[in-house]
């Protein structure tokens, strides 16, 4: 297994709204970001570690405008942190390895998947299609998209 980790080479890479997301805890708009409606099959991964985040099979759409996620590919690449922030009292999710600030997760997803509902911002994932998750070094993920587990 890799070692994931913020990467000083990746965040110079980062567009200003990437590196605000990931960086300074911002938030891109709604239905105005790259995955909020991917229908695609593969993984996403934190876009400064490439540490592996989310499965499109847990995916679904919400209505919020983010891409929304029942759960994460594995609780360890997830730190949840008490935000306060805005008036509100919210969970923030960030990645475990790369600390890239992703998003934040409530209560309010779907009650058949665990009732939760991860509402991650495009701008600190990167989209591994399933036909590149070997080439990409994430084949070992692959087997999550076999027949009868869905895309």
């Amino acid at each position: 297994m890799s070692e994931y980790k913020k990467d000083a080479e990746a965040i110079s890479r980062l567009t200003p709204e990437q590196f605000a997301v990931t960086q300074q805890s911002a938030t891109e708009r709604p239905f105005q970001n790259e995955f909020w409606d991917n229908k695609e099959a593969g993984l996403y991964v934190d876009i400064v570690s490439g540490e592996p985040l989310f499965a499109s099979t847990t995916q679904y759409d919400s209505g919020c405008g983010w891409p929304s996620f029942t759960k994460p590919l594995s609780a360890e690449n997830i730190i949840e942190n008490s935000d306060v922030s805005l008036g509100m009292r919210r969970t923030e999710v960030r990645s475990a390895g790369g600390d890239s600030h992703l998003g934040h997760v409530f209560e309010d997803g779907p009650i058949d998947e665990g009732g939760l509902r991860y509402c991650i911002n495009s701008a600190a994932l990167r989209f591994v299609p399933l036909a590149e998750l070997e080439s990409a070094g994430y084949g070992q993920f692959a087997s999550l998209f076999s027949e009868g587990k869905g895309a």
